[in-house]
């Protein structure tokens, strides 16, 4: 597939219609045209002069560099920016002749029309072409309506309005391409933080090369203010690295020699030699670029249905026209002439311009917004879902708590036996509760021996032999073979009961020693659950595999409304399904174990601070470790969706108030555009709001105060 950026699109029906006609194409079949992104992509193999010919009768055109978030984007913008400022210029002089054959209208009579009809060419000329063609094929678009509004008016003298009309038309889709173009700058302008160019070191030799070009394995160089260009490790060199285009988070991360780094940060100060581990196109930059540029294509079920009401409308408005123009004077006595007229008016009052616009610039501001916070929703959809969830079920481990597990306590019951088993046993599980017992082993001078015949029970434990006897290592439901001594159940309780995980190691008959595992909550997880509630979130759920009493402190301590302890994965999904019955549900986990409850759920969160499999899993994603931002990138979703109530509710109640004008006869040429300019203009300017950034509060996460600035980007 190749990918082109268009120029000249007129509205997302004329940009539908393209690409309806070029799928009839040989090997067009696959073509997708995209309105919101402005970009076309089809099949290497389908003939470009075809799919010109078709762009070139909507007055679109390719832009012929292949997009890369390079450069193409400014040529682009470019061609954009001439055709508004020739459209500009159209306007100027229409509007110019037009008011000087107002000034002169009484004084010369004869050339009036000729001055009239020049203003009405130049101002609308594309629309009537479009909308003559249009009549032909029978296909009911604005430019059709506008096409016999405008032949209407001058049928019947009224020079002065019709031209009006297609001066305020043309008006009005200047405005409507300059509303949709910020709002894809406005995402371009994002996109554009991936890096162009890498210092490669090859042989000891300095080499500028593209990104494109970078492989696993390459050593960079990387200086001060310069980008990252790709995932990688750091050879050489300590520095600050600012995260901001990964997680959105402003402060800088201090990294040394060993340590991660994510393409597309910033190395703060010094000299950085870092050794590529991802492919450009691999690294999770660039699918976070690739994700939110996908993100503009999806469509939300409102949108949908204003699409569907879009097809059934405008013929319905040619409907009410045609009885508007016959009904009064055949039933009535009404004038012939003045009810034609009025019949015009409701032509134009029916354009479904503000009404196909309701929606899209909100949800991409809306996308943009939360992108540039370092929170990545991947459609639309998942967009409207956000601002309408009620509960949000949290996974614990790694998500209200830091997720790094460490041993408090322990008691060890066979002194011989206890730490050399649960080494032999836990050494070779990736489990956070085997690295805690580890690493609290690794204190001791412990031979650890082999374990053999090694099998994990999902959501108890593990069962191993060592030295040829069977051992059991995890929690109380491991261990159901055994009668527990009742000084041994005590020390059990009071070990839950001061909310520690515990891990419990046993062979056939006795228990060896018991480890307490704490895992320690994220100071911010208190404030952030407060905050969920004070944005409309009903009901907080905490769905954990510890046992009640750890779930039960851990609640009680960060201020969730209810929770649920001793849960194995399919009884997380159980529980989020319970949920889904009652409301919208959103499940936040890691990315990784939480997977089937992230699917379940109406939305699945991922925290993931960039890792693959956070990214891959869940609707939405937040790129930092933390849940600071989640209040307000659920803020910004009920925005986006009130936004695109009140646009819907100001498209049609512009239109209702203007048709209502036609029961007195009162609705004139003029009003109508007006009512449907004034829309289209409210319903653009309302959804650019939403990418002001007013406020700053102090993040509860960090403890950066970020000083209060207000900024359209």
């Amino acid at each position: 597939m190749k990918e082109y950026r268009l120029q000249g699109l007129s509205c997302p029906n004329c940009a539908q219609d393209l690409e309806d006609q070029i799928k009839k194409l040989e090997n067009g079949e696959s073509a997708k045209l995209s309105y919101n992104s402005g970009k076309l992509k089809v099949d290497d193999n389908i003939k470009l002069d075809e799919v010109e010919k078709i762009l070139a009768s909507d007055n679109a055109s390719l832009v012929k560099e292949k997009q890369n978030h390079d450069h193409g984007h400014d040529h682009g913008h470019d061609h954009d920016h001439g055709n508004q400022k020739t459209l500009i210029l159209l306007l100027s002089i229409s509007t110019a002749i037009f008011l000087a054959a107002i000034f002169t209208e009484s004084k010369v009579d004869a050339s009036l029309a000729i001055f009239y009809l020049l203003a009405m060419a130049l101002s609308g000329y594309q629309t009537f072409l479009k909308g003559i063609k249009n009549l032909f094929q029978l296909k009911f678009n604005i430019e059709t309506l506008m096409t016999i509004a405008l032949i209407g008016a001058v049928s019947i003298g009224e020079w002065k309005e019709g031209t009006l009309v297609a001066i305020l038309f043309g008006l009005n889709e200047l405005l409507e391409g300059y509303g949709m173009e910020k709002a894809r700058k406005s995402m371009e302008k994002l996109l554009d933080i991936a890096p162009k160019e890498a210092t490669i070191i090859q042989d000891g030799q300095e080499k500028i090369v593209s990104i494109q070009s970078l492989k696993i394995n390459d050593t960079v160089l990387v200086r001060a203010g310069e980008k990252i260009p790709s995932d990688g490790t750091i050879v050489s060199g300590t520095s600050s690295v600012n995260e901001a285009a990964i997680t959105g988070e402003s402060m800088p991360v201090e990294k040394q020699v060993g340590e991660e780094v994510f393409g597309g940060s910033i190395n703060n100060e010094g000299v950085l030699k870092v050794q590529i581990t991802k492919a450009y196109e691999d690294s999770s930059l660039a699918k976070i670029l690739h994700l939110v540029e996908e993100a503009q294509d999806t469509k939300t079920p409102t949108e949908l249905f204003i699409n569907r009401f879009s097809k059934y409308y405008t013929p319905l408005i040619m409907v009410i026209s045609a009885i508007v123009m016959v009904f009064p004077p055949l039933l009535f006595g009404g004038s012939w002439g003045e009810w034609f007229y009025q019949g015009l008016a409701v032509l134009i009052v029916g354009c479904p311009c503000a009404l196909i616009l309701s929606s899209p610039i909100a949800n991409i501001s809306g996308i943009t917004r939360n992108a540039r916070n370092g929170i990545l929703i991947k459609g639309s959809v998942f967009l409207e879902q956000l601002g309408k969830i009620d509960t949000l079920a949290f996974d614990k481990t790694g998500t209200l708590t830091i997720g790094e597990p460490f041993v408090q306590k322990y008691e060890v019951f066979d002194q011989e036996r206890f730490f050399p088993v649960a080494s032999a046993v836990e050494k070779s599980s990736s489990h956070p509760l085997a690295k805690a017992v580890m690493r609290k082993i690794e204190e001791f001078s412990i031979v650890t021996k082999e374990a053999e015949d090694i099998e994990t029970v999902s959501g108890q434990g593990i069962v191993a032999k060592v030295d040829g006897q069977r051992y059991w290592v995890g929690n109380e439901k491991n261990i159901e073979h055994l009668v527990i001594p009742d000084p041994i159940k005590k020390k059990i309780n009071e070990m839950k009961n001061d909310g520690l995980t515990l891990v419990i190691v046993a062979d056939k008959d006795q228990i060896l020693g018991i480890f307490g595992i704490s895992d320690q909550i994220r100071e911010e997880s208190r404030s952030v659950v407060a905050k969920l509630h004070q944005v409309g979130i009903k009901n907080t759920v905490m769905l954990t595999g510890d046992h009640e009493k750890t779930a039960e402190k851990v609640a009680k301590q960060v201020g969730v409304k209810s929770y649920f302890g001793d849960l194995l994965p399919e009884e997380k999904v159980q529980q989020v399904k319970s949920l889904t019955n009652n409301g919208k549900v959103a499940m936040i986990g890691d990315g990784i174990n939480d997977a089937p409850a992230l699917a379940t759920a109406d939305l699945g969160i991922a925290m993931g601070k960039g890792t693959d499999s956070a990214i891959e899993t869940a609707d939405i994603v937040l790129m930092q470790d933390h849940l600071g931002k989640l209040p307000d990138a659920i803020s910004i979703a009920k925005r986006v969706n009130r936004t695109i109530r009140l646009n819907l509710s100001l498209a049609l109640g512009l239109k209702l108030i203007a048709l209502l004008l036609t029961i007195p006869g009162w609705l004139t040429l003029w009003i109508a555009i007006l009512a449907d300019m004034g829309a289209t203009i409210l319903v653009t300017l309302i959804s650019l709001t939403i990418l002001w950034q007013g406020k700053q509060k102090r993040d509860p996460s960090s403890n950066e105060e970020v000083k209060g600035e207000v900024q359209l980007s």
